[in-house]
């Protein structure tokens, strides 16, 4: 056991320092991470083993834990899963071979915040812990609000309908009843459940969602109840679902009416049972798991069309909630808006931007085909992008969408004009590249790093996000491991 020297931080470093342990059993290993790591500010305490690492954890608390997969005795993976028994806060990178990338998802499946695979550079390293630090200190600073503040803190509104929506939350959150969470994308069904979640006797357990949409039907039967080793061809190693993960807390089927058919019938039989057999075992396996479901269709005629089971629909639906579309709730959209406009200028390190009258009155009389989530963007954009301390109406309206669908063209953006030398807001000199970097950033930290969010929110593929983001010097995201269709 070994702590490394401290070299003299930058200043910019130290307001970003944290405290690093590192497990590894090569000394060469621990000492470069040490170096690079302490080069740039941070405490780093190394150990050789997992076991000598618990024995530490003991007494002292760290920010982040770096640990190896491979380790002879208790291996990477026992690691965090002790860590995760022993409900450690730190955030877990986790250093893997090319080879054993497998592993290191299904770590993040026990609480690992990510991993970064050998060789890897300085750089990554770098901005992978600064990532880490980051996002513990949003867990921290959420988990010091107590569960209802936070579920409040959700539900922005005052309208009748959010009134409404507030009190059939409150009623059904402390029971185990399955609750179907319906309205329009972008409403915020997904922060409903949440809200769900953090009033419920389950607070202290996972909420585990899964997006179907996402999934062809042989990869979500695998994703919803895991798979053993051989189960297909590409299953070399055991699989724990979600409905695993989540024994004891909330699993959120989003957009449930995409689930196909013949896999309905699986999920009805976990709803009534709490039972299931992983993808080719025949061990039947129980878990205590509360469902939600959200989904944007009218189940009730994808019912009558064929395309949802209907004993499904009723187990589902035993508490239906509906998420008001944003038209339908205009005098929120103020309340809303600051909040957006104080919550970006937080994270940006600035004064947040107020809306003049006649931006709020275009926002109050726009139809909002993307309801909160539309109002978000926009808000956080025009924090990001404007120079004075008012957002004026002309920097909102070139990013409105037509009611017929349509978005401004770009003749319409270089039209805008504002104030002292700027356009749309933005000073006169100002690269698109340095523009679109500061809305991609403020986008991201926005999201806490969730880059398929971030990319949808943005309107761009997750391809083309985690590209510009490698060109940012952002570390790269796991490669989930390849599974047969």
């Amino acid at each position: 056991m070994n702590t490394a020297t401290l070299a003299p931080p930058t200043a910019a470093a130290a307001s970003t320092a944290g405290s690093i342990l590192v497990v590894d059993d090569h000394a060469r290993a621990r000492q470069s991470i040490a170096d690079t790591l302490t080069c740039v500010g941070h405490r780093v305490h190394c150990c050789s083993s997992a076991s000598e690492a618990l024995r530490v954890l003991q007494s002292q608390s760290f920010d982040v834990i770096i640990t190896d997969l491979m380790m002879p005795g208790m291996n990477g993976m026992e690691f965090i899963r002790a860590l995760e028994h022993q409900q450690v806060e730190s955030q877990i990178l986790m250093v893997t071979a090319h080879a054993t990338v497998a592993s290191a998802v299904e770590a993040m499946r026990h609480g690992a915040f990510d991993y970064i695979e050998k060789p890897f550079d300085v750089d990554q390293l770098e901005t992978l812990v600064s990532r880490a630090l980051r996002h513990g200190d949003l867990v921290g600073r959420r988990s010091s609000v107590p569960a209802d503040d936070a579920a409040r803190a959700m539900m922005i509104g005052d309208s009748p309908a959010m009134q409404l929506l507030r009190e059939r939350i409150a009623q059904t959150a402390p029971t185990d009843i399955t609750v179907l969470i319906t309205g329009e994308s972008g409403t915020g069904k997904e922060l409903v459940a949440r809200s769900i979640h953090a009033s419920s006797r389950r607070v202290g357990r996972a909420m585990v969602g899964l997006n179907c949409p996402a999934l062809s039907p042989q990869l979500m039967e695998s994703e919803l109840f895991g798979h053993e080793q051989g189960a297909f061809t590409s299953a070399d190693s055991p699989r724990v679902g979600r409905f695993e993960l989540a024994d004891g807390g909330t699993i959120l089927l989003d957009e449930v009416s995409e689930i196909d058919l013949a896999l309905q019938a699986k999920l009805l039989r976990v709803l009534q049972e709490k039972s299931f057999e992983r993808v080719g075992s025949s061990d039947t396996r129980s878990v205590d798991v509360r469902v939600l479901a959200s989904t944007n269709r009218d189940l009730r005629h994808e019912v009558s069309q064929g395309r949802f089971r209907e004993d499904l629909y009723f187990r589902l639906a035993v508490v239906p909630l509906n998420v008001p579309p944003l038209r339908s709730r205009r005098e929120d959209i103020p309340l809303l808006a600051a909040h957006f406009l104080q919550r970006t200028g937080q994270r940006l390190g600035r004064e947040p931007r107020s809306l003049a009258p006649a931006a709020a009155d275009l926002l109050l009389n726009y139809h909002w085909p993307g309801n909160v989530r539309e109002l978000e963007n926009l808000v956080t954009r025009a924090s990001v992008l404007g120079a004075s301390d008012t957002v004026a109406a002309d920097e909102l309206r070139a990013w409105l969408i037509d009611a017929d669908g349509t978005s401004p063209s770009a003749d319409a953006l270089d039209e805008q004009g504002a104030e002292g030398g700027a356009a749309g807001g933005i000073p006169v000199g100002t690269s698109l590249q340095d523009m679109e970097r500061a809305l991609i950033e403020a986008t991201l930290e926005e999201f806490d790093g969730h880059r398929a969010k971030t990319a949808q929110a943005l309107g761009i593929g997750i391809r083309t996000l985690c590209n510009k983001l490698r060109s940012y010097g952002y570390a790269p995201r796991a490669k989930a491991p390849r599974r047969a269709a």
